[in-house]
């Protein structure tokens, strides 16, 4: 075993509750700056960052001993912020490549791919996230934990898995020139039998993205 993952394991809690509040803190803010940009080559190589360096933190996460909330009914936060605007701003500034196609779960076996929105897959993390993060600024800091640690085997370790997929492809076929003419670019209400087609995602990106970062344009 790794000196990393031995670290994870045994640390002592109250630093590692510090040092994954931090990471999570990070990332909402980071990600909540990066849907005020003006133009998507701004946010694709931040978004990046930010999703990778939030999945460390899971791993932290999901390699270090079951963590217990300190009492048995979770207590009431009230009313959940609503993510719907921070949705919104990254659904008009990502466009031409928000929708992707993702395998919900790759060890089903003969799971079909369906289309995903990173998008969507930012506002469910920042979510996800500010529940623990309530309770980790209530002085609730097991249950803050506990949160963070199980929706990240439940929901938003998955969720920030595959925009991180789809945010590593769209870079890495603009650097290998390759268009995207051949991804379906489904709608996510959209059958993905359906066949209908995005023609022009490839072209769009190249000419909205590829350039603004200083990458090989596709020809």
């Amino acid at each position: 075993m790794s000196d990393a993952t031995l670290n994870s394991v045994t640390q002592d809690p109250d630093d590692f509750a510090v040092q994954i509040a931090d990471q999570i803190k990070t990332f909402i803010v980071a990600v909540t700056e990066v849907s005020k940009a003006d133009e998507p080559e701004k946010a694709v190589p931040v978004l990046l960052l930010q999703v990778s360096q939030l999945l460390l933190a899971g791993g932290r996460l999901g390699a270090y001993e079951d963590i217990l909330p300190d009492e048995r009914y979770e207590p009431d936060l009230g009313a959940e912020p609503d993510a719907d605007g921070l949705r919104e701003r990254f659904a008009e500034l990502l466009e031409p490549i928000d929708v992707y196609s993702e395998v919900f779960d790759p060890y089903e076996p003969r799971k079909a791919p369906v289309p995903h929105r990173i998008s969507d897959d930012l506002a469910d993390l920042v979510t996800d996230l500010g529940h623990g993060l309530a309770h980790y600024e209530a002085d609730r800091t097991a249950e803050a934990m506990w949160w963070w640690q199980f929706s990240y085997f439940s929901n938003w370790g998955s969720t920030a898995s595959a925009a991180l997929r789809a945010l590593q492809s769209l870079i890495a076929h603009i650097r290998l020139n390759q268009p995207l003419q051949e991804l379906d670019g489904l709608d996510t209400d959209q059958d993905p039998g359906d066949g209908d087609l995005a023609e022009e995602a490839g072209r769009v990106m190249a000419e909205e993205i590829a350039g603004p970062l200083g990458l090989r344009p596709v020809r």
